[in-house]
């Protein structure tokens, strides 16, 4: 079977994306499926990209009149599940139906000019001199003109420090989902989840003007949380805010549960904490060049047992008496 190269969908990443699909439409599908869809689809950007390719070609399917294509797709389940897997990747690599896959913060990620896989960091350094550092699983677009040098958080965490000699004066704006971001002369980090972004300044000020037009200028040492309608109170900024640059995860008193969620960007597949030891506190600097490692070291320093459903999901639980 020859595919046609549509978004550099493999065969192999089609025709699993496709398996997947239909494993979870089966009645018989179990929480576990569940987990371990998510997993693959996090191991490689090209897995998130061919899991919405699959979910949006069935959907245009099923929308068709009638659902006559969905019917056929269907029977040829019923009467050989391997062919309903091959039709479906066949219709994900050669169709042209429309899809929602630029939504996803992995493909954003797949299609920016600049990112990171999970668990790596990157330095950019642009034309007129900004420094840019990517931390895991991140994505930025630029956009240079005569009269504007802007920068679009597409995905993840950013460290920026803007240049200081532009020829042509331009001021510099960082665009986030949420609002966009004024610096002059400084130095700061940018966090963007599904829900909202976090700004933590450095060096120098950084106004921030939500998609609403609420404004605030945030100074160094401060940090605040915003989404499209507002911001949040402004705090002292978290020390060592950046130490992934570092290659370092430093935290002091965290709850072992948020210590997990912070871990899992790091690390493909997912980690999950029991509630039993879910408010254990733990502090360290810890490495994230080898999160096995660290996940090793971890009854050293709590009593917690490390548990592997499979190798993608690791398990935090209290150590059986």
């Amino acid at each position: 079977m020859y595919f046609v190269n549509a978004m550099n969908i493999s065969e192999k990443t089609a025709l699993q994306a496709a398996e997947w699909y239909f494993r979870l439409q089966a009645t018989s599908a179990t929480q576990t499926d569940q987990f371990a869809c998510q997993a693959w689809r996090e191991a490689d950007p090209s897995h998130e990209y061919a899991w919405q390719r699959a979910v949006a070609v069935s959907q245009k399917l099923q929308a068709l009149p009638k659902g006559l294509a969905y019917t056929t797709l269907r029977s040829s389940q019923q009467a050989s599940r391997r062919r309903a897997i091959k039709t479906l990747a066949v219709l994900m690599a050669v169709s042209g139906v429309s899809w929602e896959a630029s939504q996803s913060e992995s493909a954003r990620r797949y299609f920016a000019e600049y990112s990171t896989g999970i668990g790596e960091q990157r330095k950019i350094t642009l034309s007129e001199g900004t420094e840019i550092h990517l931390n895991t699983a991140s994505a930025i677009n630029t956009k240079f003109s005569d009269q504007l040098r802007l920068i679009e958080v597409e995905a993840g965490e950013v460290l920026i420090q803007t240049g200081k000699l532009d020829a042509l004066n331009r001021p510099m704006l960082v665009n986030t989902r949420f609002g966009s971001l004024q610096p002059l002369g400084t130095r700061f980090l940018v966090k963007q989840t599904a829900e909202h972004a976090t700004l933590a300044v450095i060096e120098g000020s950084v106004k921030v003007t939500t998609k609403n037009n609420h404004q605030r200028v945030i100074l160094a040492n401060q940090e605040a949380i915003f989404d499209q309608h507002d911001i949040g109170k402004i705090l002292p900024m978290a020390a060592n805010s950046d130490s992934w640059i570092r290659g370092l995860l430093v935290v002091r008193d965290m709850r072992l549960a948020d210590f997990a969620s912070e871990l899992a960007r790091y690390r493909t597949g997912i980690i999950r904490c029991s509630p039993e030891v879910a408010d254990l506190k733990i502090s360290g600097a810890f490495q994230l060049h080898d999160t096995q490692a660290l996940l090793s070291s971890l009854p050293t320093l709590l009593p917690v047992k490390v548990g592997y459903l499979t190798r993608y999901w690791v398990m935090l639980s209290a150590i059986e008496p």
